[in-house]
């Protein structure tokens, strides 16, 4: 997904309601939902649009009357040595019979053994922003080990929590679930203002961190094929999640003689990000993949066109507007050549960038909030601790120090 950090949630209201007084819990429902996360969720070195909507939904929730206690656990996931399993075996254990937990598919799906034996005890969701085998560049074995442990994990799990409707068809098909036990919660996106821009084309914005699943160095040989052209482009996003990948890009850069218009900022947050966006003309990202790109609904609330792959959930991600036109351009997913094209019509033809402007400015009035999110995912969690199922009755909501909608951060040792 994209890179962004959740900002603060306003308090709780007097009424119990969340800041837009739509509480997606009351005292009569305020059962605990315990939240486990992977250790890197607030890291400003390593944002992510998986660990935005992490925090933003235990954030959102917590707001609105839902109490929320939280665990990050630290580990090279999904493939985690043995000290940080054990970890999560430990808060898997420590949680109370018939607990309703939410847990990232990152920690969860490629340790069936760890998750699989508490799903008879516990209310388990477990939520998927990417399946694991969909990773680009991983080995044939690896994919295909990681794809067989998710399903384990999923198959056992009470609720599997997608981002985009075609993520649900995807995994559903793959795993073989059970279509009713997989729900769509897309993300929500906070309204912004309107982006300035530099000169109304130039200016290019590339946001996600730097892997190869994003597809950078692809972007990077199509800008080499339009530098008659005038244009500048700024790569935002954590050069430390792939070294290898990102020492290709920048040596990519130095190779088609980019280095005076190409800038590699890194992972940026907060006002140097506001201001990234502020002075875009055009969002593009060329990913390989996605379940739903964050990226692409932060850049329309500002108004921004995108320039993007037609991969996975990106063309429904990056919608219509209301008159049915599409906000941005959208190209083949590998075809370096359809990409240099886009760009060079963007660049070349002012009508193009006119219509698609306006037409993302349209867009954004349509986008989700994350208040709105937030009760989706509320109403699948309730679901799932009301099914009547063999679990041991859950533990008494009253009794529990977090039943008054406090917001409870558990960390690991």
């Amino acid at each position: 997904m994209g890179e962004l950090r959740a900002p603060p949630v306003t308090a709780t209201g007097a009424d119990g309601t969340g800041a837009d007084g739509a509480g997606a819990a009351t005292a009569s429902t305020a059962w605990p939902l315990h939240v486990l996360m992977p250790g890197d969720v607030d890291d400003p070195g390593s944002p992510s649009g998986g660990n935005a909507y992490d925090r933003r939904m235990c954030r959102e929730l917590a707001a609105s009357g839902r109490p929320v206690s939280e665990a990050a656990v630290p580990g090279s996931w999904p493939r985690p040595d043995a000290e940080a399993g054990a970890e999560l075996a430990r808060e898997l254990a420590e949680l109370p019979d018939g607990a309703a937990v939410l847990i990232d598919g990152l920690l969860a799906c490629g340790v069936p053994e760890i998750v699989v034996p508490q799903s008879g005890r516990l209310r388990l969701a477990v939520l998927v922003h990417l399946p694991l085998a969909d990773e680009t560049g991983l080995a044939a074995d690896v994919a295909a080990d990681l794809e067989s442990r998710e399903g384990e994990t999923l198959r056992a799990a009470g609720a599997v929590i997608v981002t985009s409707d075609w993520a649900a068809r995807e995994v559903t098909e793959r795993h073989g679930l059970d279509r009713a036990r997989v729900h769509t919660v897309c993300p929500g996106t906070d309204r912004a203002p309107l982006a300035h821009g530099t000169d109304g084309a130039s200016r290019l914005l590339c946001v996600a961190a730097v892997t190869p699943r994003k597809g950078q160095t692809m972007l990077a040989e199509a800008l080499a094929k339009i530098d008659d052209l005038s244009f500048s482009c700024e790569f935002v996003g954590s050069l430390d999640r792939d070294p290898h990948y990102a020492g290709q890009l920048r040596r990519a850069v130095d190779q088609y003689g980019l280095s005076d218009r190409v800038r590699l900022s890194g992972a940026l947050t907060g006002r140097p990000l506001a201001e990234a966006y502020d002075a875009a003309d055009l969002f593009v990202l060329t990913s390989h993949a996605e379940t739903y790109g964050m990226v692409f609904t932060e850049a329309l609330s500002r108004g921004i066109p995108v320039l993007a792959t037609a991969v996975g959930a990106v063309p429904d991600t990056v919608g219509r507007a209301p008159d049915g036109s599409i906000p941005g351009i959208l190209v083949p997913p590998g075809d370096i050549d359809a990409l240099a094209d886009a760009l060079r019509r963007w660049l070349s033809e002012p009508t193009i960038r006119r219509l698609v402007t306006t037409s993302a400015r349209r867009r954004r009035d349509g986008l989700q909030g994350w208040p709105e999110a937030s009760r989706r995912l509320d109403e699948v969690l309730e679901g799932l601790h009301h099914e009547q199922t063999e679990l041991p009755d859950s533990p008494d909501s009253s009794e529990s120090p977090e039943s008054h909608g406090q917001h409870e951060k558990r960390r690991s040792p």
